[in-house]
């Protein structure tokens, strides 16, 4: 576990010493974890370090935004790899939380970073995003979600006679000596760890996990896919703290880091994206590259926006070519 410096435990892995002259850090997406990286991490022959971001996976949870994942990813940095080639490697959310650390940290980048992928990513309008389906339905779905959420007010709030209010007597309330004062208890690092950690999940009924595979096949992935996979993803899913992704989702809406990507201009980057991602479409990977007009664009034809699964060859053999 990585403490950091709000207290939140991050859970790391780490396959090698702080020695290796090359470390490849790969971070994950909205309502993923480390286990993204499966079936690309163990084929690549330096030291790779995953980690769950708050929230997500075996972390804690505390402050949610991109800025601070940006700010996570500094301090795992600072903590972790002190010295040495550093390639970041960000899927989806990981590639905004790569943005955020380019934002608050440019001199790190510039001065660590020997290669960078942009992997199924954004760099804004993210609330503009359709699913591929007709705007009109997205809105009308969205606003109906709205509304069922909307908390209903108490029957006996509802029900209660509501009266003018008149101008009552004044009354004289017995005098009650002020209960003592005290400090609001602030909790110690290793306290704030604990309360951060996440609480066991609640399994769907069988309906309900067949209809979330559905959709999640549906919305993530490409032409082909492998089950063991979909499953991977439904399993990363359900271990998520709520509020942490919803606090997320509403940061990722707001995100907007064009001016922060110009930090990557001097690092050798490659965009990967696929043709059939319905989550993040192409054409935000495509407005990435209009702001690192140096870096490699790649479209894989029929591929969703599960690349670490589903292109799992070509982007260990683009991060080996890199390093």
């Amino acid at each position: 576990m990585f403490q950091a410096s709000d207290g939140v435990a991050l859970h790391v892995e780490d396959s090698a010493d702080a020695s290796a002259p090359v470390t490849v850090l790969l971070t994950h997406g909205w309502t993923s974890d480390n286990r993204v990286w499966d079936a690309v991490a163990p084929r690549i022959p330096h030291r790779v370090i995953r980690f769950d971001h708050r929230g997500h996976g075996s972390s804690g949870h505390g402050e949610a935004t991109l800025e601070r994942l940006g700010d996570d990813l500094a301090e795992l940095i600072a903590a972790a790899v002190p010295e040495g080639r550093l390639v970041l490697v960000g899927h989806s959310m990981g590639g905004m939380a790569m943005m955020a650390l380019a934002a608050r940290h440019p001199d790190l980048v510039r001065s660590r970073v020997h290669a960078a992928f942009f992997v199924s990513t954004s760099s804004g309008r993210m609330a503009e995003i359709t699913f591929g389906l007709p705007r009109p339905l997205v809105k009308a779905a969205m606003a109906l979600r709205k509304r069922l959420g909307r908390p209903r007010r108490p029957a006996s709030a509802a029900t209660a006679p509501q009266h003018p209010r008149r101008s009552a007597p004044a009354e004289t309330a017995p005098h009650r000596p002020a209960p003592a004062e005290t400090a609001p208890h602030r909790p110690a690092p290793a306290e704030a760890a604990v309360a951060s950690a996440p609480k066991p999940p609640r399994r769907p009924s069988p309906l309900q996990a067949r209809a979330q595979l559905a959709f999640l096949r549906w919305l993530l992935f490409g032409a082909r896919y492998d089950r063991a996979d979909l499953l991977s993803v439904a399993d990363q899913l359900r271990v998520v703290h709520r509020r942490s992704a919803a606090a997320l989702r509403s940061s990722i809406n707001r995100h907007a880091a064009a001016e922060a990507l110009r930090v990557y201009r001097d690092v050798p980057t490659q965009i990967l994206t696929g043709q059939r991602d319905r989550l993040i479409p192409a054409e935000h990977s495509r407005a990435i590259a209009a702001e690192l007009p140096d870096a490699e664009l790649v479209v894989y034809p029929n591929a969703g926006h599960m690349l670490p699964y589903e292109r799992v060859d070509d982007l260990v053999a683009r991060v080996l070519a890199a390093v």
